[in-house]
């Protein structure tokens, strides 16, 4: 945990340190009209309800997720987004799979400071509590690092808050790092 911390926290000093002309790195990919495809890593508690890409194993249980989200930018500098994820998990008895969806807003502050908020909902056998699947309100905060015109890593915190009562959907808080195309 400790070399993960570390090395997000080198991304971030990094970014900050990376000499770009704002106006040509970031406000030609953020404008209206552009299109934004992405997907995110995540580190920590990962939610059960999952666009991103993930991978976690403890003993028996083996947990995956794939999936990607995109956007549209409706005005200079926020996108509205749609998601769509897979998800599995196998305990060893079976394996068990499902959908996750998510709908937001991603604005960019001064161009290259992503700050997202959006709903995550699921459908599936892998998580069914009861009659019940987990749905959660989510932010997300970072840095747009952009590499070029149509690429940028966006490292940031992300925080889950759970919207249903029993206890199979936990709030989460987690570190990510975000790969990003921009048509």
């Amino acid at each position: 945990m400790k070399k993960i911390i570390l090395t997000v926290a080198a991304v971030f000093a990094l970014s900050f340190a990376n000499a770009q002309d704002k106006k040509e790195s970031s406000g030609s990919q953020t404008s209206k009209g552009k299109w934004l495809i992405e997907a995110n890593t995540g580190f920590g508690t990962i939610a059960s309800a999952n666009t991103g890409l993930s991978y976690s194993s403890q003993g028996d249980l083996k947990k995956m997720s794939i999936g990607a989200e995109g956007g549209y930018f409706i005005m200079d500098n926020l996108a509205i987004k749609l998601g769509l994820g897979y998800n599995s998990s196998d305990d060893g008895t079976g394996n068990v799979g499902g959908f996750a969806y998510k709908i937001g807003a991603k604005y960019y502050i001064m161009g290259n400071i992503p700050v997202q908020v959006d709903y995550t909902g699921a459908s599936g056998d892998v998580y069914k509590v009861g009659s019940e699947t987990p749905s959660y309100l989510g932010l997300q905060a970072g840095y747009a690092v952009f590499l070029g015109e149509n690429v940028s890593i966006e490292p940031g915190i992300r925080y889950n808050s759970t919207m249903n009562k029993d206890a199979a959907a936990d709030s989460a808080l987690q570190l990510c790092v975000g790969f990003a195309l921009h048509f």
